[in-house]
């Protein structure tokens, strides 16, 4: 069953303007790479959340529907202005379908590694895929897991490392698990939190997205059409439907 880590409590902080994704460079990149797949249709967001990339989408004239486990992060969604052109579903993103066709199915930001089982993840595509039009993309931004900048042995890698705020994964080599430990420094206080995700591997994404009827069209580093190489951090791959 799905769980909702996205409470009260992280909603309240998610927009953070000093975090590197809400850099406006960062998504008016996302949004033009987007709006391109769309071709002029529809688009679904897996994962919508407070409608970060949603919000500037729907701006632009793509008409977008969201599906969100957390209750909290879709109520700061709705209290942003624009949030009246989109359409809302709380449910999760392997297994909760919606009303429609669409040209674009989009998830971005690892937002598959929320899906903490292959199984899931698996259902993600088979999901995505039965909302796609015929010749209809389907969007993935993703991290290559860090294991080969990890000495042998260790398990820990840094993502985050200022005065303020302290972040590792902790990799599960032999079930591709994954925890991000967060720890955020405020005076006297320190908050930590801990999210499991399930890491997953390029071309394992490649034969789930076989197994869904859709076939990959492109794959890039980041939202630049950048190549993707075997040093890349992440990857923003495009899969397209056909019969």
């Amino acid at each position: 069953m799905a769980v909702d880590r996205f409470g009260e409590s992280v909603a309240a902080a998610y927009d953070n303007p000093d975090d590197e994704m809400f850099a406006a460079k960062l998504i008016d990149r996302t949004v033009t790479f987007l709006t391109g797949h769309a071709r002029g249709g529809a688009a679904l967001e897996f994962g919508i959340g407070t409608g970060r990339i949603a919000l500037p989408l729907s701006a632009g004239g793509v008409p977008v529907h969201g599906i969100d486990l957390s209750p909290a992060m879709l109520g700061r969604l709705r209290a942003k202005p624009g949030a009246e052109r989109i359409e809302l579903t709380v449910g999760d993103i392997a297994h909760t379908r919606v009303p429609g066709t669409y040209s674009l199915v989009y998830l971005v930001f690892n937002t598959i590694m929320n899906l903490t089982t292959q199984d899931e993840q698996v259902a993600c595509f088979s999901n995505a895929s039965a909302h796609l039009d015929e010749g209809g993309r389907f969007v993935v931004e993703v991290m290559v897991p860090d294991l080969q900048r990890l000495p042998p042995g260790e398990t820990l890698r840094p993502f985050a490392l200022t005065p303020t705020r302290l972040g590792f994964d902790e990799y599960g080599v032999v079930d591709q698990r994954l925890v991000s430990h967060h720890y955020r420094l405020g005076g006297a206080r320190v908050e930590t939190s801990s999210v499991p995700f399930r890491y997953v591997w390029p071309a394992e994404l490649d034969l789930m997205a076989r197994l869904a009827g859709l076939t990959r069209l492109e794959r890039w580093s980041d939202w630049n059409h950048a190549p993707f190489t075997s040093v890349s951090a992440r990857h923003i791959s495009v899969w397209q439907k056909v019969t």
